[in-house]
């Protein structure tokens, strides 16, 4: 029996299901959150003085924006726990759900053995769907 992972998420949340065949839908496996990509910049940045520079220290390049540097890591775990599945053959086949900008930064992080599993890329925020809405969005890519 071919076992599939969908995993819908955005830069602060995600969900990761599985499908063990036909008519047997949606199991939520495992959800994660990410609560730093929410917080108001502000929040993110340190006060310190001098930590980009001063006088007589020269030009130091623009500071990475925080809230991207947080969707970042965030990626970086999904990717992690996409891999950990892998390695243990949780899955068969991987169908990703993300929103737009957080689809690349997910797409990038991807180990080569991961990507391979993966069949759908479908660049949709519905990490605030019901699991019965879900599946009907995800009809056409496995059958649920």
């Amino acid at each position: 029996m071919s076992i599939t992972w969908i995993m819908v998420a955005n830069a602060s949340q995600a969900k990761l299901f599985s499908n063990d065949g036909p008519k047997r839908g949606l199991k939520l496996i495992k959800e994660l959150l990410h609560p730093e990509s929410r917080e108001k910049t502000s929040n993110l940045v340190s006060d310190r003085s001098g930590a980009y520079g001063g006088p007589g220290h020269g030009a130091v390049g623009q500071p990475a924006d925080p809230k991207h540097h947080e969707a970042e890591r965030f990626a970086q775990e999904l990717s992690r726990e996409l891999e950990e599945g892998r390695v243990n053959n949780a899955y068969d086949r991987l169908i990703l759900v993300a929103s737009a900008p957080f689809m690349g930064l997910v797409n990038n992080h991807l180990p080569g053995q991961v990507r391979s599993k993966l069949s759908e890329s479908i660049d949709k925020d519905y990490t605030r769907l019901p699991v019965k809405d879900l599946a009907g969005h995800l009809e056409g890519y496995v059958f649920l």
